[in-house]
């Protein structure tokens, strides 16, 4: 039994599915080097919120290539998919979290004397 559901895997992820992610995986990495290195550094975007946001989002997208083709995600059951995704929801969370509370502090950091902020 253990056989066929192992051959049913290796089924499902051959050389043609390896090589497709692996081009959209490149295409993403290339995408993000466009953008840092073509268009921000020659100061054609300046690094703001909206790069940071497409910066997340394409390793967001890099992120479930990797985990639902290599790491075989895609091919589990739906109840430790739930269970990752909540972890990830999770992990969201608390990065969101991190960041209002990092701009809050640069915000009270400037107005007070003690630390300035360069």
């Amino acid at each position: 039994m253990a056989h066929i559901q192992q051959d049913h895997q290796e089924s499902a992820m051959g050389p043609k599915q390896i090589w497709k992610v692996f081009f959209i995986l490149l295409a993403l990495t290339a995408l993000e080097f466009f953008i840092a290195l073509g268009l921000v550094h020659k100061g054609i975007l300046e690094k703001g919120v909206f790069v940071i946001t497409v910066y997340v989002l394409l390793t967001f997208a890099k992120a479930y290539y990797i985990i639902a083709y290599f790491m075989h995600l895609k091919f589990e059951k739906s109840g430790f998919i739930i269970t990752c995704a909540s972890a990830l929801i999770l992990l969201t969370y608390f990065v969101a979290l991190m960041y209002t509370e990092g701009a809050f502090l640069n915000g009270a950091y400037n107005t007070y004397p003690l630390w300035p902020n360069p």
